[in-house]
């Protein structure tokens, strides 16, 4: 087989001859290009000689944060979920052996569809559609969350208990591995958030990153074909997924927006509408939501600063959209803070207030 070009983070010739023996009826010569926003695993599209495609993840290239980027988990969750009423992708094989990889490769199934991973596809969409998403995307985080935890395999996947906590002290750690300045506003979010964990009422499969770009939809919006990037999903209380799905999701009127901004165009629904459809759909208590929408956005400050991190230590880690910028990863904090300001969180150790959505 004729070498390809030299692929970041992939021996291209190894590589390549491990999926050709897969079974798979892929023909040589395979091409690879990386593709997606990439602030995380990096993310590839394999082409064969024929067309046929596929999609192969990998951790970031350099040092990494211990239990980030777990591939393998990713592998794990993925054909657990085979047989459940989650739209995934098929996965069609994982590696870590030395000979073809310096690091685990997963490698999944094409799916053909909208991806809106940059503002310009949601501008060009129908009002319908926008508006047909939030809906869909309710429909398909309550699929996460009806997973029967014994049938698939995973009650095991993490700790029953603390999971507020559990998240807390996991991604303070992250904030201390991985920052690239003093920024005290994140421990002092932290300590607000601790001061009002919720009361932990039931235990779901919780996809720990859901928002729109990391879902692939029909044209027409109404389906999610896949749910991608699983490397967060554990076990949990699965209000945690809805208040992350509103961390990104900025509407008009916030202060800060983010770099994720397509929700922002008309006849996308606000996060009150969101968090209905989400009702509507499972019938959950969404007291406690105000929690888990401050701990996303705390999150996801988090992850910028981690994205930052990891593209310093190594270059070949930046995206092809850039690297977040202190001022962006400054700018979730603030919000934030008016987040649990408004919800009054952590105000003399008191949980947060009970809150119309």
């Amino acid at each position: 087989m004729v070498p390809e070009p030299a692929v970041v983070g992939l021996d291209s010739a190894a590589v390549g001859e491990w999926i050709l023996g897969l079974g798979l009826g892929a023909m040589a010569p395979l091409r690879f290009a990386r593709v997606g926003r990439g602030v995380s695993n990096l993310t590839y599209l394999v082409t064969d000689g024929a067309g046929a495609r596929w999609v192969l993840r990998r951790p970031p290239v350099g040092p990494l944060l211990p239990s980030a980027h777990n591939v393998a988990r990713e592998y794990r969750i993925l054909s657990a979920l085979q047989p459940a009423a989650v739209p995934t992708p098929a996965v069609h094989g994982f590696t870590d052996d030395p000979a073809i990889t310096d690091a685990p490769l997963l490698l999944m199934a094409y799916v053909d569809g909208m991806t809106l991973d940059d503002p310009s596809v949601a501008e060009k969409l129908d009002p319908a559609v926008r508006s047909r998403l939030g809906r869909v995307l309710a429909r398909s985080l309550a699929s996460v969350h009806d997973v029967d935890l014994n049938a698939t395999g995973l009650r095991d996947l993490a700790s029953h208990e603390n999971y507020a906590g559990r998240q807390l002290k996991r991604w303070r750690r992250q904030w201390n591995d991985s920052r690239t300045r003093e920024l005290p506003a994140v421990d002092e979010l932290a300590d607000r958030l601790l001061a009002a964990i919720p009361e932990q009422r039931e235990l779901a499969l919780v996809h720990g990153d859901f928002h729109l770009l990391n879902v692939i939809a029909a044209p027409d919006g109404g389906e999610i074909r896949a749910i991608l990037d699983w490397e967060l999903c554990t076990l949990g209380d699965p209000l945690a997924d809805l208040g992350g799905l509103l961390a990104y999701w900025p509407q008009p009127g916030d202060t800060t927006v983010g770099p994720f901004r397509a929700s922002l165009l008309p006849d996308f629904p606000s996060r009150a509408e969101l968090s209905r459809a989400y009702a509507d759909e499972t019938g959950r208590d969404l007291t406690a939501l105000p929690f888990w929408h401050v701990l996303g956005l705390w999150k996801i400050a988090i992850i910028g600063e981690g994205v930052r991190r990891r593209a310093l230590d190594d270059e070949r880690n930046a995206a092809r959209t850039g690297v977040p910028s202190t001022q962006s990863v400054d700018d979730i904090v603030a919000q934030a803070q008016r987040v649990a300001a408004e919800a009054g969180l952590g105000a003399a150790h008191r949980g947060p207030r009970a809150r119309t959505w």
